[in-house]
């Protein structure tokens, strides 16, 4: 929500004050409904204190997926854009999309097409959006197109929470086992100290490696946050720039078990977006380009990239493809098929329908077998530590015997 200074004139003179509002357009409104004529209204800019901040798109995939689908319905139902446009923004419980939508509207009072002023709202309607419903407003298809965007959506948040939801498991056990070891070396494991000195014996090794790890925890504790801060800011930095992204991507498609799942969960995203995009008439090259910036992994992008090149040249689409081990045959001959049958379209929409169904059933075998493997290893964790807490206290209580 934004925040506008106004002046104008009431019942009792002149008047000026602060509202907030979504846009400049409701803002006016509401001051109309109070009986103030406006003679200057503006926007309060943000200062760093009040602006928002958001990491990613500030509106979820599934406020998208309503939006398009009403969107859709509505312009169906004989409503024009202008006026569905308004009544979306009025219902959604996004606040973001909400004043995207207001926003919106008003370009679309001044007689600005749809595409051009979503393409204002970068952080919430990507090129992929904006090229399609351009292709849908010139061929006069605007209602198919959002169907087909909300299908694509729909697809996609439900391949990307498969992967998630494979991933979250051994990540939050492996959080969980890192906390329980930390604690035990730092809160339990000195207890003993002080009556294993008194034993004076000999310490078997495995005792002597934990009492060592938890005289090292309790002075540098402080390391292991440091750790943890740093791999996490290395992280986001190499996701920033597009030559360490590379080596990045590269390495999580390598990752055993799990990078096969995340390549092919890459690739449907890839042959989805693909297809939507030549199904709405986005031309070939433009529509390569878009799914370069949208694949969000730099090894596909970079073989996209050398395919629209080749494509320029007049080659094929799938001569860079053929050369990388990041494309299957599957994918490479099914492309290379709807290029030589036109139908390249129905070709990669079938291709994503694979992969999306192949990343379905290998993060649901994953689920079921990490499950009791990671019990298994925060159970071993335990379990060492203990053991070495009770191996010397048995010798204890012989000795007393």
């Amino acid at each position: 929500m934004a925040k506008f200074k106004y002046e104008g004139r009431g019942k009792a003179g002149r008047v000026s004050g602060k509202i907030t509002s979504s846009s400049k357009r409701e803002a006016g409104l509401k001051l109309q409904e109070k009986g103030i004529r406006i003679t200057k209204i503006e926007e309060i800019p943000e200062t760093l204190l009040t602006k928002e901040i958001t990491i990613g798109s500030p509106v979820r995939l599934q406020d998208i997926v309503i939006f398009l689908r009403q969107f859709a319905t509505l312009l169906k139902a004989g409503v024009s854009v202008v006026d569905s446009t308004n009544i979306l923004a009025r219902q959604t419980e996004s606040k973001s999309l909400k004043k995207a939508l207001l926003d919106i509207e008003e370009d679309l009072r001044t007689g600005n097409p749809l595409s051009s002023a979503a393409a204002k709202h970068k952080k919430i309607f990507t090129s992929m959006f904006v090229n399609m419903v351009k292709a849908g407003e010139a061929s006069g298809s605007l209602d198919e197109t959002l169907d087909r965007l909300a299908i694509h959506y729909e697809k996609q948040h439900k391949t990307r929470q498969k992967v998630v939801s494979a991933l979250a498991y051994p990540a939050v056990v492996g959080f969980i086992a890192i906390a329980v070891v930390i604690f035990l070396l730092i809160a339990v494991v000195p207890t003993f100290v002080e009556m294993f000195a008194d034993f004076g014996a000999e310490l078997p090794l495995i005792t002597r490696a934990v009492l060592g790890a938890s005289e090292w925890m309790q002075v540098y504790w402080w390391i292991v946050i440091v750790a943890f801060g740093l791999l996490f800011t290395a992280y986001l930095f190499s996701k920033s720039q597009k030559k360490s992204k590379y080596y990045l991507d590269y390495f999580t498609l390598k990752i055993p078990i799990f990078g096969k799942m995340i390549q092919k969960a890459a690739l449907a995203r890839m042959t989805r977006t693909l297809s939507s995009l030549f199904s709405s008439s986005v031309p070939i090259l433009q529509a390569i380009s878009i799914v370069e910036n949208v694949v969000d992994n730099e090894v596909i992008a970079r073989v996209l990239r050398e395919s629209r090149q080749s494509l320029e040249k007049g080659v094929s689409l799938t001569e860079p493809m053929k050369k990388h081990w990041v494309f299957p045959p599957l994918l490479t001959q099914m492309i290379a098929i709807g290029e030589e049958t036109g139908a390249l379209d129905e070709m990669l929409s079938k291709v994503a329908d694979f992969y999306e169904d192949d990343v379905e059933q290998t993060t649901d075998r994953l689920k079921s077998l990490i499950e009791p493997l990671m019990i298994v290893l925060l159970a071993g964790i335990i379990g060492v530590i203990v053991t070495s807490i009770l191996v010397p206290m048995f010798d204890i209580f012989n000795q007393i015997g």
